[in-house]
């Protein structure tokens, strides 16, 4: 739910908002994309698989769907219940890993349930790590403190919403949402820990590789924050205005760098209006020792990141409408103008992104998985 009311808090900014984040530097280059499949729901994962195959989460239809290379599509048979969600996947040779949960943000701890998961050629599905129970047991984020600081008076704050918490520490929540492989090791983004995990592949062992530290923002006058689901807001007390406020980061995915140091895309946390600006980043996170720095920020909802073999970042900025490039020392470009991009992979010379990813659920599907040229 932290997540979704992250990304309502993108949908209900005007286009001011997109507008302060300030253009993406033009590239000298225009790519063009080929469309390789259509009519996805919430297609906001998107993963290279094995051959010229291609894996996309239809997250909240709870499907996980190979593309083949004559642009065919099957739903692979993963056993998820109904209801769940299927999230980021990534393919080793004939193996494809991949994260379902449900539960998330409900506020009952035991409701929980996240795992990764594989599913080999033949079919055969097995479970390797259960998140839900590793947040029960350690909760990662349980001592960062969200909110406002002591500046703010408790008379002041009782005229605060109810959502989000005017002060608080990491609540118990899981999200297992993006994932990238290396070797023997899972490298995963939950979005409900805010932290970045590693699994052992072999014996499904969890460790945290680093928990990424609060966003604060400053509130302006007149901001308005989402209070629930259905888009509703409340404005903030006008005694708080001028103080800082701890968001919590929501990490959205994980690419691994030629040296093996992890890129980590976030979401703020909270609005992304014309008074707050786009407050997304990349963190940069040593995965040997925890160490985390940002990386790039003032980014517009940044929800899918892939690493190329030279070292240049792509990233999907949901609704900054845009895909962006980044060099090794963080200069930004604009690689691909296009609707609502999720998710992007890459695999050689190739991009693969997800785009249309979030429709009208009134009208029909209308997600697409495309793919472009790097050279």
């Amino acid at each position: 739910m932290k997540r979704r009311l992250a990304l309502l808090a993108c949908i209900t900014a005007s286009a001011a908002a997109i507008a302060s984040a300030g253009p993406a530097a033009a590239s000298n280059k225009a790519p063009d994309y080929e469309e390789l499949a259509g009519g996805l729901v919430s297609p906001l994962h998107v993963a290279a698989g094995s051959g010229k195959a291609v894996l996309v989460s239809q997250d909240f239809a709870g499907k996980l769907t190979r593309i083949n290379r004559d642009r065919s599509t099957e739903d692979v048979d993963t056993g998820t219940p109904m209801g769940w969600e299927i999230a980021g996947s990534d393919t080793r040779g004939s193996t494809t890993y991949f994260l379902e949960s449900v539960g998330a943000g409900q506020g009952d701890p035991a409701g929980l349930h996240g795992y990764l998961k594989s599913v080999d050629s033949k079919g055969d599905v097995d479970t390797i790590a259960n998140f839900a129970d590793y947040e029960r047991r350690h909760n990662p984020d349980g001592d960062q403190h969200y909110g406002f600081g002591d500046d703010v008076s408790a008379q002041c704050l009782a005229n605060w919403p109810s959502f989000p918490p005017a002060t608080y520490t990491g609540i118990v929540d899981s999200h297992p949402y993006a994932l990238a492989v290396r070797d023997n090791t899972a490298y995963v983004a939950d979005a409900g820990m805010n932290a970045v995990l590693k699994v052992n592949l072999k014996n499904g062992d969890i460790d945290t590789v680093a928990v990424l530290p609060p966003r604060p923002a400053v509130i302006p006058a007149g901001l308005r924050i989402p209070t629930d689901m259905q888009g509703n807001t409340a404005e903030v007390p006008a005694c708080v205005v001028g103080h800082e406020y701890a968001f919590e980061p929501v990490p959205t995915d994980v690419g691994i760098r030629p040296d093996g140091m992890l890129y980590v895309t976030s979401l703020p946390g909270g609005p992304e209006g014309p008074e707050l600006g786009a407050r997304g980043a990349i963190f940069k996170i040593n995965p040997w020792n925890g160490d985390t720095d940002v990386w790039a920020e003032d980014l517009l909802s940044p929800t899918g990141l892939a690493v190329a073999d030279n070292g240049d970042v792509y990233v999907a900025s949901l609704f900054g409408g845009e895909i962006l490039k980044f060099t090794c020392d963080a200069d930004r470009s604009r690689f691909l103008a296009v609707n609502m991009p999720a998710d992007v992979d890459i695999k050689g010379n190739t991009l693969y992104a997800t785009i249309d990813a979030l429709g009208d659920p009134a009208q029909p599907p209308a997600g697409k998985v495309i793919k472009a040229d790097l050279r």
